[in-house]
């Protein structure tokens, strides 16, 4: 690391120096400098030709990406109630974009080829259109104001979860650097917590305040069950720092603040075991299990273990960067049949039951 670091700062240095030299040689005189730093017409024509190279370079860079790497089309594998719709946003957006980094692209090299300089050639500019200003001012407007709209409204369908479809409420507790879920018990409703009241000598380590009754039956758990079909209402805490709740297939996210109770909710539609069974989700599970193999063939021949295969689960992850350990901090989700669900939660053990005397 030392050694690193004294190269890049050897590097700035010399970087350093050159510009010192740079603006030294700009300070001359112009009958000190030598005639071959002004440009002529064929340095210019040379330039022109460049940026038309570098206009075909882009699009052809661009077009292998697509065909190579390109995941299309573009979102995919969603597997709540609203992922469609804000998959479609998404889409929606990232045509626009295209369509608009194609365009202007095109224009920028275009005219620094048609428009270079030629000795003699005197370019013609306005000095003011309101037209065209008007028409590149109110253009992008509308064509914001409808993705914003659009935006408004997909997040309102989202956030506004109608209790009176039942919906399973359920806490997720974040902390460094792990997470907990805590579901409301045979009543549906979670019990009061602060993290004022967590004790470890008893086991009561989300804080949940042991004499609510509507605490007794609550269940916390280290593995997310869910139903599908049946919304789900999340309220979610932090312990310690700004965390964020990030469950990528069911195109949900929502920060996790000490000191408030934060909530998103979704329709989970795709159990697990349905999601392993997509075309696409096994073709990416192959290749994840086919790099495992190679890069097992080199821990074996160093005498280490091999990886194990990988499976699909779906994953609580936090998307914020909340310390050292960030990256570790996910909770695998499984979604499953409401009879296999409410075998499950049948297994867990009450809140009343797992205090220490």
């Amino acid at each position: 690391m030392t050694a690193l670091l004294s190269i890049l700062v050897l590097v700035f240095i010399l970087v350093a120096i050159w510009q010192m030299v740079k603006i030294f040689d700009l300070t001359q005189s112009v009958t000190a400098r030598s005639d071959n730093q002004v440009a002529n017409d064929k340095d210019n024509k040379i330039n022109g030709y460049l940026m038309l190279g570098f206009l075909v370079f882009i699009y052809v860079i661009t077009i292998i990406c697509f065909v190579k790497w390109g995941d299309l089309p573009l979102m995919s594998n969603s597997a709540s109630e609203h992922g469609p719709g804000i998959d479609n946003l998404m889409i929606i957006s990232m045509i626009i974009i295209f369509f608009v980094q194609t365009v202007t692209q095109f224009l920028l090299h275009y005219f620094a080829f048609k428009y270079r300089g030629e000795k003699g050639k005197k370019a013609l500019f306005y000095a003011d259109n309101n037209k065209l200003e008007a028409i590149w001012t109110i253009i992008p407007v509308i064509v914001l104001a409808v993705l914003i709209i659009q935006g408004l409204f997909t997040w309102t369908t989202i956030m506004n979860v109608n209790e009176e479809n039942d919906p399973l409420i359920l806490e997720l507790y974040a902390q460094q650097f792990n997470w907990k879920a805590r579901y409301g018990g045979e009543d549906n409703t979670l019990g009061k917590a602060n993290v004022r009241l967590i004790d470890i000598n008893r086991a009561n380590i989300l804080g949940v305040d042991e004499s609510d009754p509507n605490a007794q039956d609550d269940v916390i758990t280290t593995e997310l069950h869910l139903p599908v079909g049946r919304p789900v209402l999340f309220k979610m805490r932090s312990q310690d720092v700004l965390h964020s709740a990030y469950m990528p297939h069911f195109r949900a996210q929502m920060n996790c603040v000490p000191g408030m109770i934060t909530q998103f909710g979704f329709t989970p539609t795709v159990t697990t075991e349905d999601m392993r069974e997509t075309p696409e989700m096994q073709d990416k599970v192959a290749n994840i299990n086919k790099i495992r193999v190679d890069k097992s063939k080199d821990l074996v021949a160093k005498g280490e273990q091999a990886l194990d295969p990988y499976v699909f689960d779906y994953l609580l992850l936090c998307n914020k960067i909340c310390g050292k350990s960030h990256y570790n901090m996910q909770m695998k989700i499984i979604v499953e049949t409401p009879e296999e669900y409410n075998a499950w939660i049948k297994t867990q053990k009450v809140f009343k039951d797992s205090l220490i005397d």
